[in-house]
């Protein structure tokens, strides 16, 4: 068996700029979901920790951020993968893979 057909569960919290969108907090979840599963990674399930102030704020236009956590599942590669995808996506501010 190769490592790439081995299969890993990971935690993924990604941190939403959502100044200057139309849509809610939820459709964007949901939107993001569908870009992760296009990627080849399975989205085993979705949770929208909703608006949290930052600890240590980095850019004082922005003071705070939507939390998603998405629990997947995907080969060794899976966190590079997704840092790579989303490093310049507008609508994602940070984003932390953990593996479980």
């Amino acid at each position: 068996m190769t490592a790439i057909a081995i299969k890993k569960n990971y935690k993924a919290t990604l941190i939403l700029d959502t100044r200057g969108r139309e849509e809610n907090a939820d459709q964007l979840v949901a939107d993001l979901q569908k870009e992760i599963a296009s990627l080849g990674i399975e989205v085993l399930k979705v949770e929208n920790l909703g608006r949290r102030e930052f600890a240590r704020k980095t850019d004082p236009a922005l003071p705070a951020g939507n939390y998603a956590q998405y629990d997947i599942a995907g080969g060794a590669d899976t966190a590079a993968r997704l840092q790579d995808h989303f490093r310049l996506n507008p609508l994602v501010y940070r984003v932390l893979v953990q593996g479980l």
